[in-house]
This record gives C-alpha cells, sequence and structure tokens, in this order.
C-alpha cells in the first residue's frame, strides 16, 4: 500500500473513532441533560411572564463570563447577552440583554417577552439587516453546582429595530457544543469547532457548518485540503473576498484514565470558498504561515475585527503545570494580524500628543518614521515580566503576571525618563486593563471596547466587570469607562457539607497527591526547620509570597496530607503573617 493509501486508511480510521467518541458522549450526556431541561423549562416559564418590551436605564451588568458583547450595525451602541458567574459556590446563568450606550457612557437593560434560554459560551453575530439582527447560537446550561452541563444547539435572532426575538427552526444545523466559533460571512453564518462535554466525557469538533441568512437553511461544508484538528476557542475571521481565517485554540484529550493534556494551538489556516456566485461555494483548506512577531501561545484570548484590513487579538491565558496547582501567567496586550500581507505585529502605545513629546520628537522621528517595519526587526531582548501583587482582605494574595515586548519596554523607559526629567519626575501609573483572559470586546467606528474578563488566583477565580476603550487609529492611551477593584470581588469558601463530599472523593483518588505529602513532610524533617528571614524593607505581600511554598510545606507537616489545600493556604499565610509581624 502507497503513502496516499495509508493515509487515507489513517484518515478514515481516524473519522470512525471521533464518531465513537461522538457516540459515547451523547449517551452519557443524554441523562444529565434530560435532568437539567426540566430547570430550563422553569427559567423559560418565569420569562413565558414577560409580555411587553421594557427598556430601563440601569447600573453596569454585574460581574460575568462568557456573555457575547456585538455593536450594534447602525447606532452607537454595544449589545450585551447571557453569561455565566461563580463565586466559589454557584454558579449563575443568564439571559440577560443590556445595551451600552457610547456616547452617554450608560447602560440600558432590554427586556423582551420569549427570550432564548439561559446560556453561556454561545457566539453572536450581527448583521445589517431590517435595521439590524443579532444572531445567537448554541452555548451550555450548567447546574448550580457547575457539574452538569446542557449544551445547545438552537438559533435564535433578535429583531433590533422591532426588538422582538425569534427562534429559527431549521434541520440539518452543528449538534449541541459551547466554545465554538460563528462569523457573518457573505449573507452566511459560518460556525466551527467547538466542544461537548459531560461529566466524564467531552468532544472537540473541527466540523464547519454554514447557515444562509436569505432563505435559513443549513449546510455542513465538506471542505478539500487538511484543515485544523479539533479545537475550542479559535480565533475566526472573515475576509473581504468571503474566506475564513482561523488561528489557535485550546483541545484536550485523555491520556490515560482521569488524566487529561491539554493542547494551545498555534498554528493558522484559510478556509477558501472556490465557488463564489454559483449555486453551491466548493471550499478548500490550506495552511497559512504568516510573517511578523505572532502571539505568544495561549487560550482564552478574544479577537475583533480591526481597521485597515486587520484583526486583532487581546488577552489570554498561559497555563504552566506545576507540582501542586496550575499557575496562569495572564495577559493583557494587542496582537495585529494584517489580512492583506499575512503578516502578525504587536500593537505599541504612542502615549498622548503633548509639547513634552514634540520636544524629543527629534530624536524619536526616525524610529516613528519606520513605522510598523521596525517591528520585521528581531527585539534586542526576551519580552518584560512584570509581577503585580494584590492581597484580598482574607489574606489571599493575588499574583498577576504582566507581559510587555522589550521594545515597548525601551520605549516607555525612554520616554517615562525624558517626561521625569521634565516634569520632576511626577508621573502615574498608565491606565490600562489588567491582565485577563475570556474578556468580551467588540469594535465600533474603530474604537476597541474591554469588558469584563478574569483571572485566577489558585482556586479563586476573580470576575471582572470594568470597560476600557482604545482607538485603533491612534493608537495612544487606554481611557477608562468603567472601573472595579478586583479586591472587591465576592468568593464564597466550600460549605463545610461540600468538603466533606469533596474528601470521601479525594479519598478514593488522592493516592498520588498524599504521597506527594508524605515526601514533603520527610524533606521538612531531613531538613533545617529555619524561619525565612524577613529582608530589610521587604513588604509584606512581597514575603508571604517568597516564601509561600516553605509555610506551605509546615502548615501542612502540622495539619496532615488528608488536609484540603485551601485550609492549608490559609493556615500558612497566618503562620507566614505572624511570623512577618513579630519575628523570633
Amino acid at each position: 500500500m502507497g503513502k496516499k493509501g495509508k493515509r487515507d486508511k489513517k484518515g478514515k480510521g481516524a473519522e470512525k473513532t471521533a464518531a465513537k467518541m461522538e457516540k459515547k458522549v451523547s449517551r452519557r450526556a443524554k441523562k444529565e441533560e434530560e435532568d437539567l431541561e426540566a430547570l430550563i423549562a422553569e427559567f423559560q416559564s418565569l420569562d413565558a411572564k414577560k409580555t411587553q418590551v421594557i427598556e430601563s436605564s440601569c447600573p453596569p451588568p454585574s460581574p460575568r463570563l462568557n456573555c457575547s458583547l456585538c455593536a450594534h450595525p447602525e447606532r452607537d451602541e454595544l449589545i450585551l447577552f447571557g453569561g455565566e458567574y461563580f463565586n466559589g459556590q454557584k454558579t449563575y446563568l443568564y439571559n440577560e440583554l443590556y445595551i451600552y450606550h457610547i456616547r452617554k457612557n450608560s447602560w440600558a437593560k432590554l427586556e423582551i417577552p420569549n427570550p432564548p434560554p439561559r446560556r453561556c459560551a454561545h457566539q453572536a453575530a450581527v448583521v445589517p439587516t431590517a435595521g439590524g439582527q443579532l444572531w445567537i447560537f448554541g452555548g451550555e446550561f450548567a447546574s448550580p453546582n457547575g457539574e452538569q452541563f446542557y449544551h445547545y444547539k438552537d438559533l435564535w435572532v433578535l429583531h433590533l429595530a422591532t426588538k422582538t426575538w425569534e427562534q429559527i427552526k431549521a434541520p440539518g444545523g452543528p449538534s449541541g457544543r459551547s466554545g465554538h466559533r460563528m462569523v457573518a460571512c457573505k449573507r452566511q453564518l459560518i460556525i466551527f469547532g467547538g466542544f461537548h462535554e459531560s461529566a466524564r466525557d467531552y468532544i472537540y469538533y473541527n466540523d464547519v457548518y454554514s447557515f444562509n441568512l436569505d432563505c435559513f437553511t443549513w449546510s455542513k461544508l465538506a471542505p478539500a485540503g487538511i484543515g485544523p484538528a479539533p479545537r475550542s476557542g479559535c480565533q475566526m475571521t472573515p475576509t473581504p473576498e468571503g474566506n475564513i481565517i482561523i488561528y489557535g485554540g485550546y483541545s484536550k484529550q485523555r491520556i490515560k484514565k482521569d488524566v487529561d493534556k491539554g493542547t494551545l494551538h498555534t498554528d493558522m489556516f484559510l478556509l477558501k470558498a472556490e465557488g463564489a456566485g454559483k449555486e453551491e461555494d466548493r471550499w478548500t483548506w490550506s495552511r497559512l504561515s504568516p510573517s511578523g512577531v505572532k502571539p505568544t501561545p495561549r487560550s482564552g484570548f478574544s479577537v475583533a475585527a480591526a481597521p485597515n484590513n486587520r484583526c486583532l487579538l487581546f488577552g489570554g491565558v498561559h497555563d504552566e503545570e506545576e507540582e501542586e496547582s496550575i499557575e496562569g501567567d495572564f495577559f493583557n496586550d494587542i496582537y495585529f494580524y494584517d489580512i492583506g500581507k499575512n503578516r502578525w505585529f504587536p500593537a505599541q502605545l504612542k502615549g498622548p500628543k503633548s509639547e513634552k513629546r514634540k520636544r524629543r520628537r527629534g530624536r524619536q522621528a526616525e524610529a516613528e518614521a519606520a513605522g510598523e517595519e521596525e517591528l520585521q526587526l528581531p527585539p534586542p531582548q526576551g519580552p518584560l515580566e512584570i509581577v503585580r501583587e494584590v492581597v484580598a482582605e482574607d489574606g489571599t494574595v493575588m499574583t498577576i503576571k504582566q507581559v510587555i515586548p522589550a521594545a515597548a519596554e525601551d520605549k516607555d523607559r525612554s520616554g517615562s525618563e525624558d517626561e521625569e526629567e521634565e516634569e520632576g519626575g511626577a508621573q502615574g501609573q498608565p491606565v490600562e486593563p489588567c491582565p485577563r483572559s475570556n474578556a468580551m470586546v467588540a469594535v465600533k467606528h474603530g474604537v476597541l471596547y474591554v469588558y469584563g474578563g478574569m483571572f485566577e488566583v489558585g482556586d479563586r477565580q476573580v470576575t471582572l466587570s470594568d470597560l476600557h476603550s482604545i482607538d485603533l487609529h491612534r493608537m495612544e492611551q487606554w481611557k477608562v469607562l468603567l472601573e472595579m477593584d478586583p479586591k472587591t470581588q465576592e468568593w464564597l469558601e466550600e460549605s463545610e457539607s461540600d468538603e466533606e463530599e469533596d474528601d470521601d472523593v479525594e479519598g478514593a483518588e488522592g493516592g498520588e497527591e498524599e504521597e506527594e505529602s508524605s515526601e514533603e513532610e520527610s524533606e521538612d524533617e531531613e531538613g533545617e526547620q529555619q524561619h525565612p528571614a524577613v529582608q530589610p524593607g521587604e513588604a509584606q505581600a512581597q514575603y508571604l509570597a517568597r516564601t509561600e511554598q516553605y509555610w506551605l510545606r509546615l502548615a501542612r507537616s502540622h495539619m496532615g496530607p488528608e488536609a484540603r489545600d485551601k485550609k492549608v493556604l490559609k493556615v500558612a499565610h497566618a503562620m507566614a503573617k505572624t511570623f512577618y509581624e513579630d519575628p523570633v
């Protein structure tokens, strides 16, 4: 058998395996979804009581994740729908509809009868038809304890002119999923990828569907060529020619029982429409090899269309697995992808124009005239990593890592030095969104709006609800439209009953953890039991962060291997704090 025959046979085998896995997941998920359907129906009965459209001014939305944020195609408004919020004990799902009035910098809540059921991780796209339409597909509903999931496969349209919801029931659409991507392209909605998860199994997709916005029919595409591997959370961008660009994403696979391995994808593909204008388009996958400076590997990034035939990528997280936990490096940088030139480059803020900048323009004229071209040169050094620490009221130390490209570091340093000389060194911290993942983004009139997102600190999740904007034409500075103090974020520890239930489960599956704990205890007994000294001028938060591993080991040796990580962490911080305040 030739190489081509082997590849074909291998490809068919992979397809059969994927089909078997999908059936397996479907069977196991069916029982879970039946349980959740009753809860969804109960919420829908409450929504059915709404009989009239009510639009009222309101405070900004409460913190939420995985909602959708779209720019109104005709008005200076942003449309926010759905989302979820987890407070440490319970998961809340929403189907609320909010309107952000850009010129007034104000929010309004729009209550419309018969809305879609509560959901998160869905996809939304706007089209300018008939005064504007907001299309929504898929997403998921989670049980309050976050252990069961219902994946939607329904399609809805919000008619913005008449303020009415309509469910479009057309056969042949994608299976239920979340984490997929959807864009409007040439009178079609194109859907790619996503995943379906049950309590024990999961499956990732790489299929492609199109929905015709004229005749309201679904079609499953069968592109030629080798396309992307199954994934969710990727970048999906339409081109002016009617093609689709896919970049990055995340997937995981089961290595052995109860052990999964995640993959951060960094590849890039073009889905090209070959038969545009004919009765049936022919689609072809091809791999792209962009030039320039690509984004560092990450998941949870946000994407939006940008001016000048570009798209942008904002934020995200890169998880690093350690012995006892997974530590995430969160980002707040922007990367542009030039569609015409097939080239990535990081965004650089120019700073506000003022007289002090004009004075040093002579030194920078040559560099600024080079513009983007200087990005083709390799940076002289690696990126600068800035670690910020926030101490919550309960003593939890939140560590936020921010990565700044070296070019921006040098430029900002030289600029700040000049400004300090001219203004006596009285210079404030630049305003920018804190590093985060899963932010909601939208672009209107060339201005990027970034709403919310999240970052994690150990087992604690901080859900943001702030709003920032930046002019993508000028790229001078961020503007804060709505502030939020992360330290005010509500977080509830697990109840004792939950902990006891979790302990029962961990007792059956926590052998490795107990072995690691016993090893650490033996290391503590063999090693020198000396308290780390407080350095001169060292802040309490710095000391806690620097000595955290020592106090964790010491706390676990006193509490025993069965102690839960959250309790150990609290005790460790309390011990370290006491020693800091009263060193012996």
